[in-house]
């Protein structure tokens, strides 16, 4: 980012951006069971400061959503803390095709882990992907964590049982092209983007200024960082991009500094000014921004309007992505010293302030279950 650093520096005009409440449909909340590194208040209070008014929440938690006990114990938490609104997967395992489909009315979606994950959301082979295309309401989202192989093996049974797919943090040039070809071919596919994958590439390396990504472990992610020819693809394929989606997976510093370093980046804060950079450097518009964080979220999830809602953004205000600023409770961004341009000022979810100048005004339970 250094060599953007001259064309940040623009003569500054106050310019003040009106959007629309910006949903995020990929955040990993962590509560129940890790919530030393996030939990719903947290989490939505990183939304808010983020322009995002709407979150929705990953299942592999500890314990995993599955049934109906474990959604309860996910929503309850989320109606005492959330200060913005949200809705919670709820995750395919080999057992609950039944289950499943009988919460879809009381859940953001089915979220399919069709590569490695574990206990009661393992899916071992496609057999046992097959009741859950048959049984889960047609009219409800069902979202595929699948990379290369097992993303193509997903739309081959999006089209055998003609069930709308939308697929999980596409990193590579052959996802992106397929899914392209199969949109062309009307297979109902749907798919989003992450900023990471949008942003950085497997040749990223750590800092020694200590700005930037920061150690090794740092830089661990799924999917994995991919090229730049990779990176490059999802550009020229923008159109075929349907959402932007954070991924938000907060892990501590001390457990991405440690022996094993866990998966996964914070994203909620860094979404909108990473994208409103690419604005202002003539790779996406606002309208490109908007379709993908509000108008096609909102419809390919089935959410609600949110009436008054929305965010003001300073256009033109140029700053340093810093951890120390961030609301997020892992304490670290590997976007850490980047110069971006455009800063969230405030955010009306109803007619009323929840976030105003580095605060968040919006009281813990104040958020709404959008199902």
């Amino acid at each position: 980012m250094d060599d953007n650093a001259e064309r940040l520096k623009k003569p500054y005009t106050f310019l003040m951006l009106k959007l629309p409440g910006l949903i995020d449909p990929h955040v990993h909340v962590r509560e129940p069971g890790q919530t030393h590194k996030e939990d719903w208040d947290t989490a939505t209070q990183a939304a808010l400061a983020g322009g995002v008014t709407t979150i929705l929440a990953m299942p592999n938690t500890k314990p995993p959503i599955f049934d109906e006990a474990t959604l309860e114990l996910a929503l309850s938490a989320a109606k005492a803390k959330a200060r913005c609104d949200y809705g919670q997967y709820i995750g395919a395992g080999p057992d609950n095709p039944d289950v499943a489909a009988s919460l879809a009315p009381k859940a953001a979606g089915l979220k399919m882990y069709l590569d490695s994950t574990f206990g009661e959301l393992r899916l071992d082979d496609m057999t046992l992907w097959t009741p859950h295309f048959q049984k889960f309401p047609k009219s409800a989202p069902m979202v595929m964590h699948s990379e290369s192989r097992t993303m193509a093996a997903a739309i081959l049974f999006s089209a055998i049982y003609d069930h709308p797919i939308h697929i999980a943090h596409v990193s590579l040039k052959e996802e992106i092209l397929l899914i392209k070809a199969a949109k062309e071919k009307g297979i109902k596919v749907t798919c989003e983007v992450c900023p990471h994958h949008l942003f950085l590439t497997s040749s990223l390396r750590p800092s020694p200024s200590g700005r930037g990504v920061g150690g090794e472990g740092r830089t661990e992610v799924r999917p994995r960082l991919a090229t730049k020819e990779d990176v490059d693809s999802l550009w020229i394929n923008l159109d075929a991009i349907d959402c932007f989606a954070t991924d938000h997976a907060p892990h501590t510093l001390a457990e991405k500094d440690g022996e094993n370093p866990p998966p996964g980046f914070p994203g909620l804060e860094t979404l909108l000014p990473l994208l409103l950079t690419a604005v202002d450097d003539g790779r996406l518009t606002i309208d490109d921004v908007v379709q993908r964080l509000s108008t096609n979220p909102k419809r390919i999830f089935h959410l609600p309007d949110q009436p008054e809602t929305w965010v003001e953004v300073d256009e033109n205000a140029v700053y340093e992505i810093k951890a120390a600023d961030q609301f997020t409770r892992c304490g670290w961004t590997p976007f850490e010293g980047w110069k971006v341009r455009g800063k969230v000022r405030k955010v009306v979810l109803r007619g009323k302030t929840a976030f105003e100048d580095g605060k968040v005004l919006a009281k813990p339970g104040s958020g709404r279950n959008v199902r």
